[in-house]
């Protein structure tokens, strides 16, 4: 229902790409040619890449916002809670909306002081990342949240692995490589993340495995009929739908552009956004680019906690993205 007119939808998945013949492999085995490519396949999920994990998730108070499956495990976990030990977790790996994992903690942390067993929990948030947002405006902010809701954040610890059966997280200090076992009675788990296989096992791939295309025209640095934005691209920014947003229009007339054979100077300077809520009818605004320099849109302060960016959040935001960004209007 949101594809545009005149787009033919091949049902197929592409499983290998073949740039130097301006072709696509597809899971039929289907050869499709190509005379432009936009590669735009998302990010991979790596679960099994946690000891554990696969087998621990949705039983024993294991839960993750990122499995769809499963996301409304996490309600009924945070909901049924009795006290004890909650953990939530951030990989070391880049991830498709980064504020998410600090998200859940915030509002898991207001959902227990009005159950009444906030005083006999222990909230913890074990991150991977070197400090809690990349963007010391906003982390200033963070940082008082995480001091006023009496959050155990702990940083360069990466989750590799879960014990259902005994209820045990094992991190590992990326600087030291000390290992901790932590007992716990809700583990909410974000999983490490990659480009997709068929990507980082392509010709198309930079060393790290992302869609290698040049940060500010969004053109692939070798093959310049293939372009790339969002998650599974090397562009160095936050991995958002205000993101791609902002990508999005860059790429086109660079496109268009192109099979034209006319000079563009449309450039993508790193924006992003991430609306970070800090808890119910709170949220800061965080609005950025690819020097992590503040890029807001509003005349006041977005670091501050505000009800009336929350507002936007949930009430505002789904109507730009179904009738703005999907049909290019915003």
């Amino acid at each position: 229902s949101v594809i545009p007119r005149g787009v033919a939808w091949i049902r197929d998945a592409v499983t290998e790409f073949v740039p130097a013949e301006n072709a696509v492999i597809t899971a039929t085995g289907r050869r499709i040619g190509y005379d432009y490519l936009v590669v735009a396949p998302g990010i991979q999920l790596n679960w099994g890449k946690i000891q554990g994990l696969t087998e621990a998730l949705g039983t024993a108070g294991v839960c993750s916002n990122y499995s769809y499956a499963l996301v409304d495990k996490t309600w009924e976990s945070i909901r049924s809670f009795k006290g004890g030990t909650a953990i939530f977790t951030h990989p070391a790996t880049p991830i498709k909306c980064g504020g998410a994992p600090q998200k859940i903690a915030y509002l898991a942390d207001d959902a227990f002081r009005k159950s009444g067993v906030r005083e006999d929990t222990t909230i913890m948030f074990m991150s991977g990342q070197p400090n809690i947002f990349a963007v010391e405006k906003y982390a200033k902010t963070l940082l008082k949240v995480i001091k006023r809701k009496g959050i155990d954040a702990r940083f360069r610890e990466d989750l590799i692995a879960v014990d259902g059966a005994t209820r045990q997280a094992t991190f590992e200090n990326l600087d030291t490589h000390e290992r901790t076992v932590i007992k716990y009675d809700l583990l909410h788990v974000v999983p490490p993340m990659s480009a997709p296989d068929f990507v980082r096992d392509s010709p198309l791939a930079n060393a790290a495995g992302w869609v290698d295309v040049d940060r500010d025209t969004l053109r692939h640095t070798r093959f310049p009929n293939v372009f790339a934005l969002g998650d599974a691209s090397s562009l160095p920014t936050s991995k958002t739908g205000a993101a791609i947003r902002k990508q999005a229009p860059v790429l086109v007339k660079n496109l268009v552009a192109s099979i034209l054979g006319k000079p563009s100077d449309a450039k993508y300077d790193g924006y992003t956004a991430c609306p970070l809520v800090t808890g119910y009818g709170k949220l800061v605004m965080a609005e950025f680019d690819y020097d992590n320099k503040p890029r807001e849109t509003f005349p006041f302060d977005q670091s501050k906690e505000r009800w009336s960016m929350y507002q936007f959040k949930a009430r505002l935001l789904p109507k730009l993205y179904w009738w703005g960004i999907l049909k290019g209007r915003a």
